[in-house]
């Protein structure tokens, strides 16, 4: 899993160079990709990657996602990670409504600004089919301050590719990336479990729900468009999320 948390920084470095290059415009198709959404075969279903940077479904930590009904769809501001649709996350303009059976956002909402977040979790929705579902990962602010209170801010939390990965690093991004010339890098909001799942309820998700995970350093929230029970939402918090 940290490993993996170091290819989505990497990624997400694409996502943002791109941000700061084309801006926050709507959707606009790559040389040789369509903008049109595909339409979805006889038992596929959909599964939106938002913020995709250079990974495809095999890469996505998700069991239930794995199967050959999933048809991925990949969307990102980056035309050079050659994703089907070309897109911000906040404005998913070349996605119809109720055109996927499923998001997943991994480490993209927390370099939004906190007015974006809305915008993103309102587009998520409205692009969800009825009985869609919406699985983000993101940094656990709430695990990194604790640590940041007992004095170990600058200690090592994990090392990813990229390098040794501290409580400042999750709550602010990594530095090495700032450094080397990209501010855009930098995460400008930051959620515990808490605000998170606020998030999604004020977005209009019917039923939310996450867990921490101490060791990872980061939030798994699963948002479902349609009313479920508890039962339902712990069969799909244990299928959608990776162990603690």
């Amino acid at each position: 899993m940290k490993a993996l948390l170091g290819r989505v920084s990497a990624f997400a470095i694409e996502w943002w160079r791109a941000r700061r290059r084309l801006g926050p415009q709507a959707a606009t198709p790559a040389p040789g990709h369509a903008l049109c959404f595909p339409v979805a075969a006889s038992g596929e279903k959909i599964l939106l990657h938002v913020g995709c940077g250079h990974a495809r479904k095999e890469h996505i930590p998700v069991a239930a996602f794995s199967g050959q009904e999933w048809r991925e769809v990949r969307l990102d501001i980056d035309p050079s990670v050659a994703p089907d649709v070309v897109a911000s996350v906040t404005d998913l303009a070349g996605v119809p409504d109720e055109s996927a059976d499923a998001i997943f956002s991994s480490h993209n909402i927390e370099h939004l600004f906190p007015h974006e977040v809305p915008q993103a979790l309102a587009e998520f929705h409205r692009v969800l089919k009825p009985d869609g579902i919406a699985v983000i990962t993101c940094p656990d602010l709430r695990a990194a301050c604790r640590w940041v209170a007992e004095g170990r801010e600058e200690d090592v939390a994990y090392v990813s590719p990229a390098g040794p990965i501290t409580p400042l690093d999750l709550i602010y991004s990594y530095r090495g990336f700032t450094a080397s010339g990209n501010p855009f890098m930098a995460h400008r909001w930051g959620f515990t479990l808490r605000t998170l799942v606020a998030a999604l309820r004020a977005a209009g998700f019917r039923s939310v729900i996450g867990v921490e995970r101490e060791a990872g350093f980061d939030l798994w929230v699963l948002g479902a468009k349609s009313a479920r029970s508890e039962e339902e939402l712990r069969a799909l918090a244990a299928s959608h999320f990776p162990p603690s």
